[in-house]
């Protein structure tokens, strides 16, 4: 039986290694099949409610893609346009909801906004973003570093700029599944310290070598880098101190690729700042898989979708 079946993903950790693995198998089943312009339809009558208070442009379009070639169908509602706007409560609102759909996807600044809006419900929901977390983003991650690298246990990743909700994520993922990551960021701007404690105690578990460090030679010997915006949505009055604090010694350009290993690849979970954070340069470079990066999220969200709603998936 299905184990991942009606669960909530707020933040990864909810997930076991094998339940990761698992996930990532059906996304490349998916994948496969999509090639072949083959879609199963085995989210056939389900709903996915999708609630943004944040901007969106890959969660949006993956998700509702997703839901339309599995046979289901995804409803957009903004917080602006619903009853949240004139202060209906998120609990009410989940409550409520839980009632029409079969599965919430909430994009938010605040992560209690998550916990409040899963209090009364009785569907699984789904971090599509939030401040804390970014969950579809770091397993649509791990499939792009298992399809290029092949193996986990042996790799090295590592995450340089700002600790944000993405690279909290990251490093449960990388914890859970057995690979090494480097998190190089200013000391002022590590991850935070739930998302810390829940990768060692992973790692204790894995044997994942965590490095949490403000020096960019943490980069040696990485199989893999990876670095998001400075500034991330809900930041952007933070922005000059920022750009002070990055710039000196955080970019990923030429000269930081060459510190990994010849073979390293370059990931970035867009929107991406040209110039700032990665230059041109590596981003259209060889190296680059970030277009690949963004098209899993499509195949690994849909292989979560299934395996949420589906006691006994049948591909």
């Amino acid at each position: 039986m299905n184990s991942i079946a009606g669960k909530n993903i707020l933040s990864l950790n909810e997930l076991t290694k094998e339940e990761i693995l698992k996930i990532l198998d059906i996304a490349n089943i998916l994948k496969n099949k999509k090639k072949n312009n083959v879609f199963p339809q085995v989210l056939k009558n389900k709903v996915l409610g999708m609630l943004f208070q944040k901007p969106s442009t890959r969660t949006r379009i993956s998700f509702e893609v997703g839901m339309f070639q599995l046979g289901g169908h995804a409803i957009d509602l903004s917080f602006a346009d619903s009853q949240i706007s004139r202060g209906e409560s998120l609990q009410d609102t989940g409550k409520i909801l839980s009632k029409y759909v079969d599965v919430l996807m909430a994009r938010v600044y605040n992560h209690q906004d998550l916990l409040n809006l899963s209090t009364d419900s009785n569907i699984p929901l789904i971090n599509g973003l939030s401040d804390s977390y970014h969950p579809c983003q770091t397993l649509a991650d791990l499939f792009t570093i298992q399809e290029k690298k092949n193996i986990f246990p042996e790799l090295k990743v590592a995450y340089v700029g700002d600790g944000n909700n993405v690279a909290n994520s990251l490093i449960i993922g990388c914890s859970k599944i057995g690979i090494d990551i480097s998190v190089i960021t200013p000391l002022k701007y590590k991850p935070i310290p739930e998302a810390i404690n829940l990768a060692i105690k992973n790692s204790k578990i894995t044997g994942s070598d965590l490095i949490f460090t403000d020096d960019i030679n943490g980069v040696s010997n990485a199989d893999v880098i990876y670095t998001d915006v400075w500034m991330s949505m809900g930041f952007e009055n933070e922005g000059d101190n920022r750009i002070n604090t990055f710039k000196s010694k955080y970019q990923i350009n030429k000269a930081v690729m060459k510190k990994a290993n010849l073979d390293a690849i370059f990931m970035h979970c867009m929107p991406i700042k040209r110039g700032f954070e990665v230059t041109s340069e590596v981003v259209d470079s060889s190296q680059s898989v970030i277009w690949e990066q963004a098209e899993n999220r499509l195949h690994t969200q849909n292989a979560l979708l299934c395996l949420l709603l589906n006691e006994n998936l049948n591909l």
